[in-house]
C-alpha cells in the first residue's frame, strides 16, 4: 500500500488559464501544467516516457556508484555519467549539499524542458519544486506549514524570467531531509536542480527566526541564485529579483 500524502499545496501554483494532469511514476509524482488545448495522448504518453528514461538512467547509475545517492557533500560523479546525474552534481557542487539534494528540482526541470520544446506555457511541479516557462505574469502562492504566511503570500514571476526554478524546503513541512527548521525556504535560479540544492543547503541554516537573513544571504551568495525568501513563523527575509505579492 502506498503511503498517503497530502498534495493540497499543489492548489497554490495552480493557474486558471492552465489545465493540470498528473504524472506518477514509481516516487516520482509530478504536477504538470499546460494550455489546454496542447493537452492530447501524444503528449502525456511522450512526457511519462521522459519520466521513466530519466530516473532509468538516474537508477541505473545509483547501482554503479552506491554512494551517490548517500553522499551528504558534493560528489564528482563517475565518467560517462548521464546528463540528470551532472545536473545534479553541479548543483549539489555549487550549494555545498550532496548531489540528491537536488533530484526532484532536476527532474522537474528534465521534464520541463521537454514540454517547454512542445509547448510555450508549461509548470512541472515535483515535490514543491517548480519548473516554470510562461509568456505571462504569474503567481505561485507560498506554502509555509504553520507559518501565518500559508495561502496569504505569492511570488509574482514576470515572463521575461523564465525559463525558472522555483525550489522549497521545509523543515516542518514534508518528508525530505532538512536539517534546518524553516517553515519555507525558497529559492529562484533559471536551474530548478541549483534552486533545489541551494534551497536544502539555506534552510539548513534555520534554526531560528534571528537566523533567516542568514539563510537569505548565503543563498544569493551562489552564483546563478536570483532571489531568496525564507520564513519561520511570523517572520521572513527576503532578496534579489523577488517579488512578493497577496494571494
Amino acid at each position: 500500500m502506498n503511503e498517503y500524502v497530502n498534495r493540497a499545496y499543489r492548489l497554490l501554483h495552480r493557474q486558471d488559464d492552465l489545465v493540470f494532469f498528473q504524472l506518477l511514476v514509481k516516487e516520482t509524482d509530478l504536477d504538470i501544467g499546460i494550455p489546454r488545448a496542447r493537452l492530447n495522448q501524444e503528449l502525456f504518453d511522450g512526457a511519462r516516457q521522459a519520466v521513466m528514461a530519466v530516473r532509468s538512467q538516474l537508477e541505473q547509475y545509483i547501482l554503479k556508484d552506491e554512494n551517490f545517492r548517500r553522499a551528504l557533500e558534493p560528489r564528482t560523479p563517475q565518467p560517462g555519467a548521464p546528463a540528470i546525474v551532472l545536473s545534479m552534481a553541479m548543483a549539489g557542487q555549487a550549494a555545498g549539499t550532496g548531489p540528491m539534494a537536488a533530484v526532484a528540482g532536476a527532474i522537474a526541470q528534465h521534464i520541463g524542458e521537454y514540454l517547454a520544446r512542445r509547448t510555450r506555457e508549461v509548470i512541472v511541479e515535483n515535490g514543491g519544486d517548480i519548473f516554470m516557462r510562461t509568456e505571462r505574469v504569474r503567481r505561485i502562492g507560498i506554502f509555509a506549514g504553520p507559518s501565518t504566511f500559508t495561502n496569504r503570500l505569492a511570488l509574482e514571476i514576470e515572463p521575461h524570467r523564465t525559463p525558472l526554478g522555483i525550489c522549497t524546503s521545509s523543515g516542518t513541512v514534508g518528508h525530505s531531509l532538512s536539517l534546518g527548521c524553516a517553515d519555507a525556504m525558497v529559492v529562484l535560479a533559471p536551474s530548478a536542480a541549483l534552486a533545489d540544492a541551494v534551497a536544502t543547503a539555506a534552510g539548513n541554516l534555520v534554526h531560528n527566526e534571528s537566523d533567516l537573513q542568514s539563510a537569505v544571504d548565503f543563498a544569493l551568495g551562489v552564483k546563478s541564485v536570483t532571489g531568496a525568501l525564507a520564513i519561520k513563523n511570523d517572520k521572513l527575509a527576503a532578496a534579489g529579483n523577488i517579488k512578493l505579492a497577496p494571494m
